[in-house]
């Protein structure tokens, strides 16, 4: 019967070179967190008008179902 193998007593786990380059960008630039979460905000964060919102969604047409066909009358 066979022993199962053990890790070494100084394994590392492994880290992937991107994973690597982040930490070192993160050490090098400690407001980099700070500045993307600014930028996220200035761009995507927005606060919704929810009346515009209800105003464009009641006034939308329906559509056909084969856009295609042309309405006879």
């Amino acid at each position: 019967m066979r022993k199962a193998a053990t890790m070494p007593l100084f394994w590392k786990p492994y880290r992937s070179d991107v994973t690597q380059f982040i930490d070192t960008l993160k050490q090098q630039r400690p407001t980099l967190e700070s500045e993307q979460r600014a930028g996220r905000a200035l761009l995507w964060d927005r606060p919704q008008d929810l009346d515009a919102a209800a105003e464009a969604a009641a006034s939308r047409v329906p559509q056909q179902a084969y856009v295609y066909q042309t309405k006879s009358s």
